[in-house]
């Protein structure tokens, strides 16, 4: 199995885990491998942050600006309910709701079973909308190429040090609703620090749904890297 950042080798270190644990992360970066062999020709992103942080609307803002360009596919997940599907498909995505029926995160088996119930054919681009948490969903590889950690101004800027290990596990963190920072207690300054000193090659963009901004930025990010997929799987 190829290196990955998020697979178990390089979580194992800094964990103490008993037998249980350790197989089923090994199950999962075993199923994980199978879905980047399955979408080798699709760019995968992760979308993980906590609840109400803003990632299904700016799936639907995203679609709404590439869906034109790209083929583009949603997977999302939730506790319960399919509104977030719902939503999707409001603005022509092609979405579908894993419901986890309570747990905290997706698995990668959920992934894989999702696959056969979505147009894989020509997509250019899936997302995964992950269960609204920073905890659980860190350890679980979902066979995507990029993790993508959103962090709203609400919540305040000292989460990177918090939860850390979902922002070693990310390569791009979004701060999201940049139109409340006049309003709330959070330094960009602060959570870029922060964020660089638990991952140092993050990339961080400042974006809001409400007003725009960065969203160009965003979409910018998002295309390069579906063109990079497409220029590895053509060498």
């Amino acid at each position: 199995m190829a290196s990955n950042p998020k697979s178990l080798g390089n979580r194992v270190g800094s964990l103490q885990c008993d037998n249980t644990t350790l197989h089923l992360l090994k199950a999962n970066d075993f199923v994980a491998n199978a879905i980047r062999q399955r979408l080798k020709n699709v760019c995968v992103i992760n979308v993980c942050s906590s609840p109400g942080s803003g990632k299904t609307t700016l799936m639907q803002e995203t679609g709404k600006r590439l869906g034109k360009d790209l083929n583009i596919a949603v997977l999302v997940g939730d506790p319960e309910t399919d509104r977030d599907a719902v939503r999707m498909k409001e603005v022509g995505l092609n979405a579908l709701q894993i419901v986890t029926g309570g747990m905290c995160h997706i698995e990668a088996q959920m992934i894989l079973q999702a696959l056969d119930h979505i147009d894989l054919e020509n997509l250019d681009l899936l997302f995964i909308e992950n269960v609204g948490n920073l905890l659980c969903p860190s350890a679980f590889d979902l066979g995507e190429d990029y993790r993508v950690t959103l962090l709203a101004t609400t919540e305040g800027d000292d989460k990177p040090k918090k939860y850390p290990r979902m922002f070693l596990t990310s390569e791009l963190m979004l701060v999201s609703k940049a139109d409340l920072l006049p309003y709330v207690p959070f330094t960009v300054e602060n959570v870029t620090q922060d964020a660089r000193e638990v991952n140092p090659n993050i990339e961080i963009l400042t974006i809001s749904t409400l007003n725009g901004e960065g969203i160009d930025a965003w979409c910018e990010w998002l295309q390069a890297r579906v063109e990079a997929k497409k220029a590895q799987i053509a060498e």
